[in-house]
């Protein structure tokens, strides 16, 4: 429940929904409350201004339905909200706060801010809260008075405070006018006055200054029976004089004029994308295109940029971070001397900070700046970009990053792969720009869109499978992609290192872990088309008993021992969580995945670690316990429940068998088939139960081939 002051008295929902407070005692009742800010009001000062002279019989009877009223009104607009209006000796309250008290917040926060950019940017936030004189409606109620009227001081001093700011920023002559409407409605407030007259006398309108001061002295001495101010005076004299310490500040530097770089191909597929965010920049002040490596973040904020740029008269800028090197972690300070260097503000001696530099740099200019590969550098660029956006209200900022930056009314926009349509227009583009005159011919369209798929669709992955065309062919270069890494390790010589080759792409990600984090990532790589967090948990860290599982599994409680210590199952979903973010996982519904290069990745650095086995094997085990507890259900209302269930695990339920007979454990994918013969025959799929079964007893009878060999 939201209440509002500072203007006519208003209610709102947390919803937005207006609340209406019928009858208006009853409104006059909470405006009494809601001067007092949180304070009990005695019942009978609340009677004495409700009532006036003449209050009703039973006067105190009266206010409890009145109270009773209020507490009526606020509950049906919000289930619970009665319990905002207290009954505390001598009287009530309301425990709720209001505009006025985030007018005062950002006050403070303006008198706490060093930069009279940020400065200006905080004041303007807080008197935007105002929409009329405070208490509009019930400023004459005596109780109400008080409050209303120093609402009113602290509103004219952020007036004189924002005025004296923006003088500081140089807005001289975009001034004069509110001044001399201020100094109007004011006619005694020196303040105002004074302000006026700074704000002429650097507009070149001296005589104008002088006039000012007259008129107001003048009307003091005649109205006051005073002289204006020592302050005022030294004013005045300083005028008449042309002291130096009146001129105008030296503007900041600006930023080096900017043109951002021709894009060297055409952007495919994002056509959706770019219409969404080109218009994104009027209401959001900080967009960040998140993704995974490769996925053309960088391509797509370059473009956007460009059709942003001709609505930004002081310039649209790149800074690309890539340079910046992320061991040891660099800081704020680091982050802003390269982010300063690239625009070109040269350390004149003035500003210290390279922050400050920055953002003096913007103040009040309208300008677009573009972060280019944050994501090593994700936390002292988000401080960074708060403060510029607090400092320069022009300002606007697209990042690109594989996270978001996470700060305060930030707009994030995942960039996703291309489709199967778009990938094969991508592929055929740059196929044919390495290879002249290439097209796909009806032959060869299957194996496009199978490269297509198993590369996810990630325009740096098929760019640089498109530049193997010339050498491979089509149809071989698809029977090679198992060895996704080698073969695609040629193709850019250009651009950042982390941006040339597939691996060097997903190495960046990778480096930029924590070890939790390389675990889960390396072990969900065994999982084929996807898990639930059940799945990952159980796989990627120590085992742990299904819910509802056979009891006495003796191959879990080994499997158990086995591991080890290990990571803790409950940290698991917060790791993934930071996985998705990242653009490492991706999440669909209940279910998380890999992209097949990222897995392929992962399988590799789960072997590097010695864990391919182990995890292996626990990965079997569950799917092995899971098909288990199907079985146990295969009768009963909750039949079709696990069924839906195996259906979305086919994939993995077929990877769990291969991973038992890899594994040369016999026992375990006998398990595996035998309690799956009932899913497979309601499912009629009776050929893959024979295949299944099958490849199970002839590994079993291998096995018992090979101990025989052995005992000979």
């Amino acid at each position: 429940m939201r209440f509002a002051v500072l203007g006519p008295l208003e209610v709102t929902a947390d919803d937005g929904r207006a609340v209406r407070v019928p009858e208006l005692k009853v409104r006059a009742l909470l405006a009494c409350l809601l001067a007092h800010d949180g304070r009990a009001v005695p019942a009978g000062r609340l009677i004495e201004s409700l009532w006036g002279p003449q209050p009703p019989g039973r006067p105190l009877t009266g206010l409890r339905a009145r109270v009773s009223q209020l507490r009526r009104a606020l509950d049906e607009a919000e289930p619970g909200a009665r319990k905002l209006v207290v009954a505390r000796p001598p009287g009530y309250l309301i425990d709720a706060d209001t505009d006025a008290d985030r007018f005062g917040q950002a006050l403070d926060r303006a008198r706490a801010a060093g930069d009279p950019a940020e400065r200006a940017v905080l004041l303007a936030e807080a008197l935007s809260w105002w929409r009329g004189p405070a208490f509009a409606d019930f400023a004459e109620l005596a109780l109400v008075r008080g409050a209303a009227a120093r609402l009113e001081e602290q509103r004219l001093t952020a007036l004189e405070d924002y005025a004296e700011v923006r003088l500081a920023l140089g807005q001289d002559a975009s001034l004069v006018g509110e001044l001399a409407e201020l100094a109007a409605q004011h006619p005694t407030r020196e303040r105002f006055h004074g302000l006026l007259m700074r704000a002429l006398y650097r507009s070149g309108r001296q005589a104008e200054a002088l006039e000012v001061y007259r008129a107001l002295r003048e009307r003091m001495r005649e109205e006051l029976g005073l002289d204006p101010s020592p302050d005022l005076v030294a004013l005045h004299q300083a005028i008449l004089e042309q002291s130096p310490g009146l001129r105008r500040p030296p503007a900041p530097p600006a930023p080096a004029p900017a043109r951002l770089p021709e894009p060297l191909t055409e952007l495919v597929g994002r056509d959706e994308e770019l219409a969404e965010l080109v218009a994104l920049p009027g209401t959001a002040r900080l967009v960040t295109l998140t993704g995974a490596g490769g996925v053309g973040k960088s391509r797509l904020a370059l473009e956007v940029a460009r059709r942003l740029a001709p609505g930004f008269p002081d310039g649209a800028y790149l800074v690309e971070l890539s340079a910046v090197p992320a061991a040891p972690p660099p800081d704020e300070g680091d982050v802003a001397e390269a982010v300063a260097a690239a625009l070109g503000l040269r350390d004149d001696g003035g500003a210290a900070d390279p922050g400050e530099r920055i953002a003096a740099a913007f103040g009040a200019r309208r300008a677009l700046l573009v972060l280019d590969n944050c994501e090593h550098v994700v936390e002292p660029i988000a401080k960074l970009a708060e403060r510029l956006l607090r400092a320069g209200p022009g300002l606007r900022i697209i990042a690109a990053s594989r996270e978001p930056l996470g700060v305060s009314g930030e707009v994030v926009r995942e960039v996703a792969p291309l489709d199967v349509d778009a990938a094969v227009r991508l592929f055929t583009l740059r196929a044919a720009d390495a290879q002249p005159g290439f097209a796909i011919g009806p032959a060869d369209l299957d194996a496009v869109e199978v490269i297509c798929r198993r590369l996810d669709g990630i325009p740096l992955a098929l760019e640089l499978a498109a530049a193997r065309v010339r050498s491979l062919g089509v149809r071989a270069l698809a029977e090679r992609l198992d060895d996704r890494f080698r073969l695609l390790s040629t193709g850019r010589r250009a651009g950042p290192a982390h941006q040339r080759t597939l691996r060097a792409t997903i190495d960046w990600s990778w480096e930029l872990l924590t070890e939790p984090e390389r675990i889960v990532l390396r072990r969900l790589a065994v999982q084929v088309d996807g898990c639930t967090l059940e799945a990952a948990e159980r796989v990627c860290a120590a085992p742990m008993p299904i819910p509802g599982g056979p009891p006495g599994d003796a191959d879990l409680a080994a499997e158990a021992r086995d591991a080890g210590p290990d990571l803790d199952p409950a940290d698991v979903a917060d790791l993934l969580a930071r996985l998705v973010d990242r653009s490492l996982a991706v999440r669909s519904g209940d279910r998380y995945r890999l992209l097949e290069s990222v897995a392929a990745y992962g399988l590799e650095r789960l072997r590097e670690a010695g864990e391919h086995d182990r995890v292996l094997r626990r990965y079997a085990t569950y799917y092995t316990q899971l098909a288990e507890c199907a079985e146990a259900y295969k009768t009963g209302p909750a039949r079709h429940r696990w069924i839906r269930r195996l259906d979305a695990e086919t994939s993995n339920l077929r990877g769990a068998l291969e991973a038992a007979m890899r594994l040369g454990d016999t026992r375990l994918a006998a398990r595996l088939t035998g309690s799956l013969g009932w899913y497979w025959l309601q499912a009629g799929r009776l050929g893959e139960a024979r295949r299944a079964q099958d490849a199970a007893r002839l590994g079993g009878r291998r096995a018992t081939a090979a101990a025989g060999v052995t005992s000979a």
